[in-house]
């Protein structure tokens, strides 16, 4: 009786959430947690993740453990996700499972969990038994759907409730000893990133950050281009020539990325999974939005400023542009972000 009681008001309770799979999705999911922390004081949090997550959720005070998943984006997985299922059996009292394919949530089915919540999509009704129906016009953010999961169904209809923000703890130690191997100087570093996983319709064209980063350099900053193996050629572009430029691009973890965006006085970035590390390490964002809506994924921070033009083409939210110009993105100045990086640096 005590232990239902314990249980009632949320203490103690064991929680699996099934994660999302970009970077920027992942870190938004720790609005989530929090609010599970607050609300269930004691409870327990388990998250089902891909690998490469491991150190975002690592630098999350809310997350005791992490459930690695070996599936690659878009794979089917079975073996893997029966066996995660197997260790994971009679561990959890609840799941929450954030992505609304289909496979996402498997885990907590084979794994017994008594109680599924998801939203209901791709005929998941067997695999969940607490479902919502997602109200896009309410929960218009991604992060709103995220912690709707976690509460109540009569307040996550409603809307009205608090999101509480990212926040990542950083490594100082790391962070010496990053700044050391990748020889970066005492100049007050800006970060770039401009890569975006999901496709060239979210990039500012190359030579716009190439011709921001000579000027910050002629301005006495030093600027770190970040990304993905992917980004190598990107950071090339950005950086050729100019000296007090590092591109970083595929030199360094992704746990190094973010002591590094940490210790920038600003960061110019594409709406990419960095830019919402940058968000959940303090720094201040100059954020580019070109295909997509910076109503829909906004960096959470008071410390944004918001680049985007709102034509009447966007947001289209397409991978490539389908008008074939891209306006939406060439048509924001590289001196229009110069002056809003040089009016909020101290």
């Amino acid at each position: 009786m005590a232990e239902a009681g314990r249980q009632a008001v949320g203490e103690g309770e064991r929680i699996l959430v099934v994660g999302p799979s970009w970077v920027g999705d992942m870190v938004m999911a720790q609005s989530l947690f929090k609010t599970l922390k607050a609300r269930r004081p004691g409870c327990r949090i388990g998250v089902v993740a891909p690998t490469w997550s491991r150190p975002i959720l690592e630098r999350m005070e809310e997350v005791d453990e992490v459930a690695g998943l070996e599936v690659g984006h878009g794979q089917f997985g079975l073996a893997s996700r029966r066996q995660l299922a197997r260790s994971l059996r009679g561990r959890f009292d609840r799941a929450i499972v954030l992505p609304r394919s289909w496979k996402s949530a498997l885990v907590p089915f084979l794994a017994r969990i008594p109680r599924r919540t998801g939203f209901t999509g791709e005929q998941r009704y067997g695999l969940l038994n607490d479902r919502r129906v997602l109200d896009k016009a309410t929960l218009d953010q991604t992060v709103k759907r995220f912690v709707a999961l976690g509460l109540p169904r009569e307040e996550a209809d409603a809307g009205d409730f608090a999101l509480p923000r990212p926040a990542l703890r950083l490594d100082i130690d790391n962070l010496i000893e990053q700044r050391i191997a990748l020889g970066l100087s005492s100049r007050p570093a800006i970060g770039m990133m401009p890569g975006a996983e999901y496709g060239p319709a979210k990039q500012w064209p190359l030579v716009y950050f190439h011709e921001l980063a000579r000027a910050l350099v002629g301005e006495g900053f030093e600027v770190r281009v970040l990304g993905g193996p992917k980004d190598v050629d990107a950071g090339e572009v950005i950086v050729e020539g100019l000296p007090h430029a590092h591109n970083l691009c595929g030199r360094t973890r992704l746990a190094d990325a973010v002591d590094l965006l940490g210790d920038c006085r600003q960061v110019v970035t594409n709406d990419s999974g960095l830019m919402h590390v940058a968000a959940a390490v303090g720094t201040r964002i100059q954020a580019l939005y070109g295909s997509s809506s910076p109503a829909y994924t906004p960096p959470l921070t008071n410390l944004a400023e918001i680049h985007y033009l709102a034509l009447d083409c966007s947001p289209c939210f397409q991978r490539t542009c389908p008008l074939g110009h891209t306006n939406c993105l060439k048509q924001l100045a590289p001196e229009r972000v110069l002056q809003a990086v040089l009016a909020t640096t101290a």
